[in-house]
């Protein structure tokens, strides 16, 4: 039996790219799935209503099951609409894959408000509000007796964990959606709801919009060759985490072509403690010296992989 067989799964931004392949592997898997695509550009501008059915339609001619979804996941109601579709077109909701998102980068001393808030608004609330309703949902089906084995996948990325330059709105966005995670985990505890953020680094639209980063991840030139930095790497571990018995929660990993790396959140470095009544400016540079944190590095971290 596969091993998705009878879960309910919607993913958001699924279209194309990442979320694309996220739908198409959870359906290969046995799950009912919700493509959602608003069907905006990389900078969140426009909709198109036919970006998700493309896929659909490839869901269906492989045997599988799938309804396409136009809702924007940024916009409470119709968050919340599209959950109800889940629950309506196929009778539940088991796992939430928050994958939608955009780009506006720009240096920070240059960013107006608009480059912020649609960024902030795409990402951060983009997974809030879908959560939320999800998470309403499976409260209200907990609590009239129901066993809920759900599963929420939320997308962060090395830009919020590591920082990148030109991305403080993305970057911003991203941590909090560490945050998020972390939270919905604890809240939905009781519920028998599980959360998860993963960090993809693969070849996407997104992705090539950030410079250099073409020649870093570049495509194989042999049409047959195996690509290392194909989205589809990525899709096998939101298959797990979708999974009704996956153990995983509150976890953060990254994945960069066949290799996944468990990232362990803040830890404690150093503690200082004062003799006196409070401290002083003084007293805290002598107690810090030679304990201050190198500043967290994508590159250093996966060192050799960048070239």
């Amino acid at each position: 039996m596969p091993r998705l067989s009878g879960r309910i799964a919607i993913v958001t931004g699924a279209g194309r790219g990442l979320g694309r392949t996220h739908a198409l592997f959870l359906a290969a898997g046995g799950a009912k799935v919700v493509v959602n695509d608003l069907g905006g550009d990389l900078f969140g501008q426009g909709a198109d209503a036919s970006a998700a059915q493309p896929v659909v339609d490839e869901i269906r001619r492989a045997g599988g099951e799938a309804v396409a979804s136009h809702h924007d996941v940024a916009d409470w109601d119709q968050a919340q609409a599209m959950i109800r579709l889940a629950v309506e077109t196929f009778g539940g909701l088991h796992v939430l894959v928050n994958n939608a998102g955009i780009l506006r980068d720009r240096a920070f001393a240059n960013m107006n408000e608009g480059e912020w808030d649609s960024v902030i608004r795409v990402h951060l609330k983009g997974h809030a509000a879908p959560t939320r309703h999800a998470l309403a949902y499976w409260r209200d089906q907990a609590k009239q007796g129901a066993v809920v084995k759900a599963s929420v996948v939320h997308t962060t990325s090395t830009t919020g964990l590591f920082g990148n330059y030109g991305q403080a709105n993305y970057g911003a966005a991203k941590l909090g959606i560490v945050g998020l995670s972390r939270i919905t985990a604890i809240e939905g505890e009781k519920y028998g709801v599980r959360s998860n953020a993963i960090s993809p680094t693969a070849r996407t639209r997104l992705l090539e919009t950030i410079p250099g980063m073409s020649d870093k991840f570049p495509a194989p030139t042999d049409p047959t060759a195996s690509d290392p930095f194909d989205p589809a790497h990525m899709s096998p571990l939101v298959g797990w985490l979708a999974e009704a018995d996956c153990p995983a929660t509150s976890q953060i990993f990254h994945v960069i072509g066949t290799r996944v790396f468990l990232i362990a959140p803040p830890t404690i470095t150093a503690e200082m403690i004062h003799d006196g009544d409070r401290w002083t400016p003084a007293a805290l540079e002598t107690a810090l010296a030679g304990k201050l944190v190198e500043p967290p590095s994508m590159e250093r971290l996966f060192q050799g992989l960048f070239g």
